[in-house]
């Protein structure tokens, strides 16, 4: 696959053969404050802004808090697991579904924006039937990505991932948490 970019309000680029570390989160789950000053300090680093809001998404007790259902939970792994596994979109290597956010680490066999317009409108489908709120924004438009640039890199990602719920206040060890690669209950049901 050949080196891949586009710009909405991030830039999204996807050189050939690297591993991406993707973030995608419920619509409306960041905080008003909290978005606002991301909007101002646009000139910060993007991976300074992306720690900023993935705190804040971490510490949210309110606002849309959906991927805590098992039930839509259970369906956002389910259609994970089938783009590796039935559509070989990607290899997925980490992965960790938060109660607003979603992280993974996958090695991208066609563009991130067929990834991720698969995986959110499925999901957004399916949750919003669950919820009972068919055809209301489900998923924040915009998706955060990072290639890897390295092996240590990879590691610290990887880590970053399957432990957010540990730094989330959610879970006392990775494994514990059942939407991640960490946990060994995690299946695609």
């Amino acid at each position: 696959m050949s080196s891949s970019f586009y710009v909405r309000h991030l830039p999204h680029w996807q050189p050939p053969d690297k591993s991406i570390f993707l973030t995608w989160r419920l619509f409306g789950s960041l905080p008003k404050g909290v978005a606002s000053r991301l909007r101002e300090q646009r000139e910060a680093s993007p991976g300074r802004n992306f720690l900023k809001a993935d705190r804040a998404l971490d510490k949210a007790r309110e606002g849309p808090l959906w991927l805590r259902d098992p039930a839509i939970a259970q369906c956002v792994l389910r259609s994970l697991l089938r783009g590796e596994r039935e559509l070989n979109q990607y290899a997925l290597h980490a992965y960790v579904i938060m109660p607003n956010h979603v992280h993974v680490l996958l090695n991208p066999f066609c563009t991130l924006e067929r990834i991720t317009n698969g995986l959110k409108g499925v999901t957004a489908m399916e949750a919003n039937r669950i919820l009972g709120q068919t055809g209301k924004h489900f998923w924040q438009d915009e998706s955060y990505d990072h290639w890897i640039r390295d092996g240590v890199q990879y590691d610290r990602v990887r880590s970053y991932i399957e432990r957010n719920p540990v730094t989330a206040g959610l879970a006392k060890n990775p494994e514990d948490w059942p939407w991640s690669s960490a946990s060994r209950t995690a299946t695609p049901g």
